[in-house]
């Protein structure tokens, strides 16, 4: 664990200066890239503190820095600090220093016992949980504001009657939170702007997700937020963005908050087990899914000009070369298998190098699995004719 230096004295100057000097509320969050994280080795939020590892932790956020990410979004849950709160204190605190080390803000999320937010008599329950974790990280320097609920509405709009509860109970919570911690801003993530307009007044930074199927509805939504922002003078972010799996891609995505001037997190860093089927960036051991996606967050983007020069990728005859020596390969009767995988490998490099298949397995990694398994030349055959099925389309037609 981190060495850290005490906070008491810093708590006591802020509790005894005026409440009106001492909200830190940003004026201008468009310069937030940030992301929503969960270790990929973890089962779900809770079990995230519960088998925290420092390890991954250090390795993590490596991957985000290396993106120029700025700001991490991380889950409490109230079950896993009851289960062993001084452990969760502990792991916590190291979070948030390895967070600091690398210049990296934090917006911890609430997570609360189950029933307690659709039951008025039981949100009290909640306040032992609030105050602990104000007492615990409200001084670190890594904490940029407090998430009190994460989208009470979710997932219906206009918010169905057991969501405006939900909703009545993020407003509570924020109240609560502002009675507790008279330092650090206070936000709501909601589902749909309409919702955070809805709550707007409860919050000193107002927030939304939107994981919209189009450029038009994007930039709808962000208009909405924005003159929403304008109008009462408070900062505005997008806490969730960014699901390929639900037609929200991340180079669309990221590309339109940055042209509106409007910060970010996505959803989120790591391939985890929950989400990693929709979602994600990172595996762990530092590679993408998407390389697209990874550029997106340097704010660099996928060209859709259709006047720019497109690539030919038989320019040179390497197409045509490829499908020539893969017929002849597996017209052999007697093929020598080091030889299949070369072709198979240059097959896959012309593939993949210029998008001329799909990628959600790429080529290369086909190739992998055959090289590093027990020969199998009727699969290798395969692969290879599958790859020269693919080429084919690609070879510019022979002169007449």
């Amino acid at each position: 664990m981190r060495i850290r230096t005490a906070t008491t004295a810093a708590l006591a100057l802020l509790l005894a200066a005026p409440l009106a000097a001492q909200r830190r509320v940003p004026e201008d969050l468009s310069d937030t890239r940030g992301f929503n994280y969960m270790a990929a080795e973890a089962a779900n939020h809770g079990d995230h503190f519960r088998n925290y590892d420092p390890a991954v932790t250090d390795r993590d956020l490596d991957f985000a820095a290396r993106l120029g990410l700025n700001q991490i979004r991380v889950f409490l849950n109230m079950g896993a600090w009851d289960a062993d709160r001084e452990q969760f204190r502990e792991n916590l605190l190291d979070f948030m220093d390895a967070a600091e080390e690398r210049g990296m803000g934090v917006m911890p999320v609430m997570q609360y016992g189950r029933g307690i937010t659709t039951n008025r008599e039981a949100w009290p329950e909640a306040r032992p949980f609030v105050e602990d974790m104000v007492a615990t990280i409200g001084t670190h320097p890594a904490l940029a504001i407090w998430d009190v609920s994460n989208e009470p509405e979710c997932c219906s709009q206009p918010p169905s009657e057991n969501n405006l509860i939900r909703m009545d109970n993020a407003v509570y919570l924020a109240e609560m939170f502002h009675e507790i911690d008279p330092v650090t801003p206070v936000t709501i993530g909601a589902t749909f702007a309409p919702n955070m307009i809805t709550m707007g007044d409860a919050v000193d930074v107002l927030s939304f997700h939107n994981y919209s199927e189009t450029r038009a509805e994007i930039r709808a939504e962000i208009e909405r937020a924005k003159s929403y922002a304008a109008e009462v003078g408070k900062p505005l972010i997008n806490t969730e963005i960014g699901a390929p799996g639900r037609n929200n891609p991340y180079d669309v995505s990221v590309e339109e908050y940055m042209k509106a001037g409007v910060g970010w997190y996505i959803w989120e860093l790591m391939v985890t087990g929950n989400w990693g089927k929709v979602q994600g960036i990172f595996y762990p051991d530092g590679s993408v899914r998407d390389p697209a996606a990874a550029a997106a967050l340097l704010g660099i983007f996928r060209s859709r000009n259709p006047d720019n020069l497109l690539i030919v990728p038989d320019d040179e005859g390497r197409i045509t070369r490829a499908v020539e020596n893969n017929r002849e390969w597996v017209s052999d009767a007697n093929a020598d298998w080091e030889r299949g995988l070369e072709l198979a490998e240059a097959s896959a490099f012309l593939l993949e190098s210029n998008q001329l298949t799909a990628l959600i397995v790429p080529p290369t990694q086909k190739v992998d699995v055959l090289r590093d398994g027990v020969p199998d030349m009727d699969a290798l055959r395969e692969l290879i004719e599958e790859f020269t099925a693919d080429l084919e389309p690609w070879k510019i037609p022979e002169e007449p």
